[in-house]
């Protein structure tokens, strides 16, 4: 097929192609999308070659002509279950400016992402929906897409194994369950665990309540793990489970653990801490309504660090954790495994970060 034939046509204008430019720099189709997909593969006469015939062509890359030449998409790809937080969502509502303040975990995530694809040349396909279970994550994203990242408990362990072996994937939180594969976690024990010290040491609070999720979860089991060496390094009473375990890690299910604890009788905590900051928000705002002060009455602290931690009443003591940077790593180790495909898997633990505010009596 010559050139012109391989041209491709909008209205009565004959747009220039990939064909074409490959044919006029003297080579092959796959040098140019790697010219226009990873120039540092190209040898730099070869890259200025084939950049000069564009130019005389007028030549345009798009992402579906990149994906005839090299057969890829252009497209990477995120599943994640959408957990959604009614609460948080009405926040927005009620206030147009807020927008940025409630973004939660996964918002996060996909800004981290969405930014670190742009850089290199990549859309983003989000799949975040419960219905139809984590099949229908995959068959969302797996025929669609380059490579992908997948939150840890969305996709069946073996369901992964089987898309791996044709597509990079990179599992985001939870334990390494696939060790071929490239694995991101952030260091969600030594942040509780420090969090849990500063109460015990700085603030002389020893009766403690943590409030987990469900046991599927493994952010939340690996915060408890390091909430319970915390008691332990310092001589007071391990719990062998949370006080309270949710089983959606929501503001509304933070106001009902928070109520269940006023209302079970015996002596209250002196402090509270929730595995995430979305639960000690409803918590805060629960207690507010009760009548008990934070932190005069109880302490509160969460986990994770979003933007809405910042500017609830008082403000919450948390652990910040680089959400955005967890997306763009994400992205990155996804480039890096398109373009050198027998590189060895990469696991990275990105550090977390105490952040002392008034709900704990700091600040």
């Amino acid at each position: 097929m010559s050139a012109r034939e391989k041209k491709r046509t909008v209205g009565r204008v004959s747009a220039p192609t990939v064909y074409d430019v490959a044919e006029r720099s003297g080579v092959s189709i796959a040098t140019v999308s790697r010219v226009y997909r990873t120039p540092d593969s190209v040898r730099a006469q070869t890259r200025e070659r084939v950049l000069e015939a564009a130019r005389e062509l007028g030549y345009v890359p798009s992402g579906n002509a990149r994906g005839l030449a090299s057969r890829t998409t252009g497209v990477l790809g995120l599943c994640f279950p959408d957990y959604a937080d009614p609460d948080a969502e009405a926040d927005a509502e009620a206030d147009s400016d807020a927008d940025d303040a409630v973004m939660l975990y996964s918002d996060q995530i996909i800004r981290g992402m969405e930014r670190a694809a742009r850089r290199h040349g990549y859309a983003l396909l989000i799949a975040a929906s419960l219905e139809g279970g984590p099949e229908s994550l995959v068959a969302k994203v797996a025929g669609r897409v380059d490579g992908f990242a997948v939150l840890a408990q969305t996709v069946p362990t073996e369901d992964l194994e089987v898309i791996s072996r044709r597509l990079p994937v990179v599992m985001l939180a939870g334990p390494r369950e696939i060790d071929h594969l490239d694995h991101i976690v952030v260091a969600n024990v030594d942040g509780e665990r420090e969090l849990t010290r500063h109460l015990i040491e700085d603030h002389g609070l020893r009766r403690l309540a943590f409030i987990g999720g469900d046991t599927d979860s493994p952010d939340a089991e690996a915060r408890f793990r390091g909430f319970q060496e915390a008691c332990r390094n310092a001589g007071i009473p391990v719990p062998d489970a949370p006080t309270v375990r949710t089983a959606m890690m929501t503001q509304a299910e933070g106001a009902g653990a928070a109520e269940r604890l006023l209302d079970g009788g015996g002596q209250r905590p002196e402090a509270v801490l929730f595995a995430n900051d979305q639960m000690a928000v409803g918590a805060l705002r629960a207690l507010a309504r009760r009548g008990v002060r934070v932190p005069e009455d109880m302490a509160v602290t969460g986990f994770d660090g979003i933007p809405l931690s910042r500017i609830v009443q008082p403000p919450l003591t948390t652990v910040r954790q680089p959400i955005r940077q967890l997306g763009e790593q994400a992205v990155e180790l996804l480039v890096q495994r398109l373009n050198n495909a027998g590189r060895e898997p990469v696991s990275l633990t990105l550090p977390v970060s105490p952040i002392r505010r008034r709900s704990c009596g700091c600040g």
